[in-house]
């Protein structure tokens, strides 16, 4: 069930960035009209099949009606704002999954699970197309061909946050010890696919 308000207290991490960079009455007026935006386009997309909602309504709707709305208080700020949110949620989370890579077993268990994760998480039900490739033991390896992160930001208006969801797997997965993450293009950056590759440092 889509509860705005709910969404919206998991984006606090955002409310206190955008407080430390505008006045009081201004982050407010940024967070009224953003509980707005994501209403309106949660009413706009009702019928997103399960997987696709995973993704927009947590993800891509909250940021972009957050994005868009610092835009119309703070035109020149906005991205950065939202570039450096991003990034420092994403590095922690990075740091986190460090601590448990750091676990004896875990990194193999790891990169095992990510096959079948990513064919649930990122397949076509999840409004993503990939190309999986059969890759030798210690490697996982895919491209994403078509994105829902791209679709959906495009058509609100907003493209350019593309790129920043984008780098959160670079954040997140590029210091992980004992694995080595891989990526050399995206869909954000203006080309064809994303690559992704993870696989055990040898």
């Amino acid at each position: 069930m889509r509860n705005v308000k709910k969404t919206m207290k998991n984006k606090e991490f955002f409310k206190q960035a955008i407080d430390s960079k505008l006045s009081a009455d201004a982050s407010d007026r940024v967070w009224e009209q953003a509980h707005k935006r994501l209403a309106k386009m949660y009413m706009d997309h009702q019928d997103l099949p399960k997987r696709v909602a995973s993704h927009t309504d947590s993800f891509i709707f909250p940021t972009a009606a957050i994005y868009l709305s610092l835009k119309k208080e703070c035109p020149k700020q906005a991205y950065d704002i939202v570039k450096d949110t991003m990034k420092e949620r994403a590095v922690g989370m990075g740091k986190s999954l460090a601590k448990m890579t750091s676990i004896p077993g875990f990194k193999k268990f790891f990169l095992k699970m990510w096959d079948p994760m990513s064919h649930k998480m990122f397949g076509e039900s999840a409004g993503f197309k990939n190309i999986f490739y059969t890759c030798e033991k210690g490697t996982f390896r895919m491209d994403i061909t078509q994105c829902p992160y791209n679709k959906y930001l495009t058509e609100l208006g907003c493209p350019e946050l593309n790129i920043l969801f984008c780098e959160n797997d670079v954040y997140t997965y590029g210091s992980l010890p004992g694995l080595k993450f891989t990526r050399t293009k995206t869909i954000g950056a203006g080309n064809e696919l994303c690559d992704f590759k993870m696989e055990l440092e040898k």
